[in-house]
């Protein structure tokens, strides 16, 4: 094989995960929305659904630390990939099951599987990618794997919107599932090309023994977690977030051991990192608000009518239903928009449904009986993966661009900079609250569509530079659990995201809930900027930019 081309394990590699994305994003970007769907969900609250979402994406985030740990030492990359594979198919599948105890297993499934699959394919991916012929290649080959990550969260929701307004969501579940074990399919065949890759590191020199990691954080973090759990009053709002950061606790104190313990010349590197962590946390709580509040936006605000020829085309793909008006659909309402439940949850009355009719002009609706046809609203949810596709060539260039004139940022100014531009996002929403009058009118999916592109520029600066300034600051004895501190950063914002997504009905002006989004990205941004000095000297003592 020519130097020039990239190892045939990579074909598999791409196909296996974009697969795999395609599941987990088509499940995420119906989730919420199955959850408060009142006549074949649960009919839960937007509070309610929030914090479930939040709790969710936090602990299928919180896995791969471990996951990738007992890959490592003991299991193998390939047969960890291929449970983790099956166990979130399983997952997926199950979700259609219309039983909340079918779901809450569902749902662990899935957290479990994540955390196996996961963080074991990228690195089999680098294994293969170690050898002389093919080093060069590996900063592309990753740029080639990201996209089909993104490729699947693409693609995904066209099937999932198709198959709901079908069939129902038992079949868009099934759909996912059967995308993971599609994903494995390829997977497998492909194990020819990765077999010598898959070298098990067992415990080196300087790990810390796996015993240690169960004691002083596994049990502590669980006994925690059940505390907070039976705590007869909430604390942070809801059982399940009460759990979720007294869980956190042991966590965080351990990752502040590791820096007071470190030795003189791994201190500051590790505490640049812990750094980074806190301030990234808040990134994500906003950013993985696509799955919460932007679904709500894009579901509710968003004027989602389609007409003529593009009318003809959705209908024929199944990506638009009609919706069939009446007076009633703009009645009286709760402050939940549309139901009330008795003590035992039995929704006994529902107003202002189907909740699209709610909030049109007067002179915009139609006639009493008439239908309209709009698309489904969990197609937003592939605008920022469509972003990413079109900007991720256009951000290497730039990069590269300042780079062939010795200009180009260090990697914690990119970090920076994209917590910067994310801020700049929420402005955007903010500004689409305005032009609606507070949701009193629907605005055009342009603003959505703005923010989302705004953002993931935001995050191209910042999510894989993230991971590079893991693996260059890190210390070699603490990478695997510094790379856990980085997942552990990203589940708490991604639980915060749940949290600040169930404060939505709580605020009468919309727009006051995207300015909170704003200030903590500033906030964000601002630490970032007031430390760069301090991390950009570390990086030079390491002689690294």
């Amino acid at each position: 094989m020519a130097a020039s081309k990239h190892p045939a394990a990579l074909r598999y590699l791409f196909l296996s995960e974009m697969w795999e994305r395609f599941g987990y994003y088509l499940m995420i970007g119906i989730f919420t929305l199955y959850l408060k769907d009142v006549k074949a969900g649960f009919a839960m609250t937007e509070a309610e659904s929030a914090d479930l979402y939040g709790t969710f994406i936090a602990l299928v985030f919180l896995t791969p630390f471990l996951g990738g740990l007992l890959a490592d030492r003991y299991f193998g990359y390939r047969k960890s990939i291929i449970f983790g594979g099956i166990l979130m198919g399983l997952g997926y599948c199950m979700m259609g099951i219309h039983s909340l105890p079918m779901l809450y297993i569902a749902m662990t499934l899935v957290i479990l599987g994540n955390g196996f699959f996961k963080p074991n394919i990228s690195t089999l991916l680098g294994n293969v990618y170690s050898t002389e012929e093919h080093k060069s290649l590996k900063d592309v080959g990753y740029n080639i794997f990201y996209m089909g990550i993104n490729v699947g969260a693409f693609i995904c929701n066209f099937f999932g919107a198709a198959l709901q307004i079908m069939l129902g969501w038992e079949f868009a579940f099934l759909a996912a599932g059967i995308g993971m074990f599609i994903g494995v399919i390829i997977f497998l065949m492909g194990n020819k090309h990765y077999v010598a890759f898959d070298i098990k590191k067992g415990t080196q020199e300087g790990d810390m023994p796996f015993t240690k990691i169960l004691l002083l954080i596994l049990i502590p973090s669980v006994i925690a977690g059940i505390v907070g759990w039976l705590l007869p009053e909430n604390v942070f709002g809801s059982d399940s977030t009460d759990a979720f950061i007294f869980a956190c606790i042991p966590v965080i104190y351990f990752y502040a051991q590791l820096y007071f313990k470190a030795q003189a010349d791994e201190k500051r590197p590790i505490g640049a990192l812990l750094a980074i962590f806190a301030v990234v946390i808040l990134f994500w709580a906003v950013f993985k608000q696509n799955g919460s509040a932007l679904n709500t936006w894009g579901d509710r605000y968003t004027n989602r009518e389609v007409k003529g020829k593009t009318k003809d085309i959705f209908n024929q793909l199944y990506l638009s239903k009609e919706m069939v008006y009446s007076k009633d659909s703009v009645g009286q309402y709760d402050e939940h928009f549309r139901l009330m439940k008795n003590e035992q949850g039995d929704v006994i009355k529902e107003w202002a449904y189907p909740l699209y009719f709610r909030n049109m002009k007067a002179e915009a609706r139609p006639q009493e009986g008439e239908t309209v046809s709009v698309w489904s609203s969990n197609l937003s949810q592939s605008i920022n993966p469509g972003w990413v596709i079109l900007l991720t060539p256009l951000v290497v260039a730039f990069f590269s661009f300042l780079k062939s004139r010795q200009k180009e940022p260090s990697t914690a100014s990119k970090i920076a900079w994209g917590l910067f531009i994310s801020s700049l996002s929420v402005l955007v929403m903010f500004a689409a609250v305005k032009a609606g009058n507070n949701g009193a009118e629907k605005v055009s999916v342009w603003w959505l569509i703005a923010s989302y592109g705004v953002i993931t520029i935001g995050e191209l600066f910042l999510s894989p530079m993230g991971l590079s300034l893991v693996s260059k600051l890190s210390p070699p004895r603490l990478t695997a659990l510094l790379m856990g501190g980085w997942f552990l950063a990203t589940s708490i914002g991604n639980k915060l995201s749940g949290v600040l997504a169930s404060m939505w009905d709580r605020y009468e002006d919309k727009g006051n809930f995207f300015l909170l989004n704003f200030t903590l990205l500033l906030c964000a941004s601002a630490m970032a900027f007031a430390m760069l000095r301090w991390l950009n000297k570390i990086m030079k003592e390491k002689g690294l930019h």
